[in-house]
């Protein structure tokens, strides 16, 4: 296992992708924020997607099918690894790219000049570098990899972003025009619809894919599950009776 990103092995040419998590920060990281930490705590629980590796997992449990789960074991405030490292990413423009410079209010998060090239050829390249073999190894072995991207998202929306004034609907499912085939489509939205009111790509669009495979090869489908935070916990972040819809409605998805 490596320290940052966790592979439990599945039979089905399923990936559940759980990126955001961790609240878990290494302490040389640490130090560079510019956080206290009554601050840091409070941005982790804005910005973590909570009990989402317990969806997945539970998913995992429950469905037919047994998927492969890959998680970020580190927090997204070291580095996100759905974001591009490069002038592609449409939040770098609000400080929030592959490594984040300022927080969901708009903060500095690290000092000006900060140079993220050390995180990102620490954790977010062997990252990239793992899922990109697993996503190759499961199209060799079966002739096609389905990736569900796991998320969750806030009631309110975050200051610091690029998404003001769209829907928050109870379930966002999130589509790639060249990664997400009419047929998957239709079965996310027949599955996930299940927990209650939903648009596609709002508030949040897209879908994972690792970049070698991005726009080039068809037989890696992808879609995003990111369900309003407020269907599955409380405000004190404790799971609610709607944990159970949410986990069914993947595990649904997941068997197809």
């Amino acid at each position: 296992m490596n320290s940052n990103f966790h592979i439990s092995v599945g039979s089905a040419p399923i990936i559940l992708h759980v990126p955001h998590s961790s609240r878990s920060i290494p302490e040389d990281v640490r130090a560079d924020l510019l956080l206290s930490d009554l601050e840091l705590e409070s941005e982790l629980n804005e910005m973590t997607d909570f009990a989402t590796d317990l969806i997945a997992k539970a998913a995992a449990d429950s469905a037919k099918s047994k998927p492969y789960i890959f998680q970020n074991l580190l927090s997204r405030l070291v580095i996100d690894p759905e974001r591009f490292p490069d002038e592609r990413e449409a939040m770098n423009k609000v400080g929030m790219g592959a490594v984040y410079l300022k927080t969901s209010d708009g903060k500095n998060l690290r000092r000006a000049g900060f140079n993220p090239q050390g995180l990102i050829e620490k954790y977010f390249d062997p990252y990239a570098k793992a899922f990109t073999e697993l996503t190759q190894s499961i199209l060799d072995m079966h002739g096609k990899v389905l990736i569900i991207d796991v998320h969750s998202y806030r009631v309110i929306q975050h200051p610091n972003s690029i998404n003001h004034e769209q829907n928050r609907p109870a379930m966002c499912i999130g589509t790639d025009k060249f990664h997400t085939s009419a047929p998957l489509r239709e079965l996310a939205i027949k599955c996930l619809s299940e927990v209650g009111d939903w648009y596609e790509n709002e508030p949040y669009s897209g879908t994972y894919v690792p970049l070698k495979f991005y726009g080039l090869e068809p037989k890696v489908q992808s879609v995003m599950m990111e369900c309003r935070a407020d269907q599955f916990v409380d405000d004190s972040l404790q799971l609610n009776a709607g944990f159970k819809r949410v986990v069914s409605a993947l595990a649904n998805l997941i068997d197809g």
